[in-house]
């Protein structure tokens, strides 16, 4: 699996992964795929991250010492995190980098989210946003399996002990509250849907609500174990491409 492909990139961006349920694990994933490929690659975070998920394969940098190889950016640490840089330094590195990859949001391992009105902390020069959600928070209640669940019950018109269904999870997804807060005007928007689903054809269903309701291009889901698959404004759900197993995501 290409995640270049499944994301629709082209041959120079500035991306940045917001929502919940996989950011980490699919930032990493692309940053490997592009270092394999010998592309020139920046990863950083404008939120926290654990310094544990900085990888081997990478060396540790700053804006002023950036090598020639992929770096992952730390500006300071607070014990076992790294601080998150300002978003306007991704913007500046931006404009001698291929690549640079962004975690700009929090959500404690948490399936699904709703932001604080000062997140996503998005780089502007931002040119494809990824939104991640889990596929997990599908037919449970709110309360158990959301960052912030009161917000998120506001922005969907629920409880937070309501249920978790597909059109609840894509009004969340689509909303200026929810996952298109904060995304620059000028930036692509791609969805990510991680895990499994509680329910067949569950996934081919939020995708279809995804596109039907907003600006997001396309929605790529990555189950465990099974076949990836992609779904683009143009198809609306009606057909899949791409094959891989999101467990290779991970390797």
């Amino acid at each position: 699996m290409s995640l270049v492909g499944e994301f629709g990139l082209g041959d120079r961006e500035l991306v940045a992964f917001t929502g919940a349920g996989g950011k980490t694990t699919l930032l990493l994933a692309l940053g490997k795929e592009l270092t394999t490929l010998g592309k020139r690659t920046v990863l950083g975070t404008t939120t926290r991250m654990g310094t544990d998920q900085i990888p081997s394969w990478a060396d540790v940098g700053s804006l002023g010492r950036l090598g020639p190889a992929t770096t992952f950016v730390v500006e300071s640490t607070d014990g076992p995190k790294v601080i998150g840089s300002k978003p306007e330094v991704f913007d500046e590195i931006f404009e001698s980098t291929g690549y640079v990859l962004v975690e700009a949001d929090g959500a404690r391992r948490r399936h699904i989210k709703a932001p604080a009105p000062h997140e996503p902390v998005i780089p502007l020069r931002t040119t494809t946003v990824v939104v991640v959600a889990g596929l997990g928070a599908l037919g449970h209640p709110i309360s158990e399996v959301a960052h912030r669940p009161d917000r998120v019950a506001e922005v969907v018109g629920l409880e937070p002990s309501d249920i978790v269904t597909p059109e609840a999870m894509a009004t969340l997804i689509t909303s200026v509250d929810g996952g298109l807060a904060r995304v620059p005007g000028a930036s692509r928007v791609v969805v990510a849907l991680t895990g499994e689903p509680d329910g067949p054809h569950r996934s081919e269903q939020l995708a279809s609500e995804i596109l039907t309701l907003s600006r997001i291009e396309r929605v790529v889901v990555f189950p465990f174990g099974g076949d990836c698959s992609s779904f683009g404004r143009a198809q609306q759900a009606s057909s899949k491409e791409g094959a891989s197993s999101f467990e290779e995501v991970w390797k």
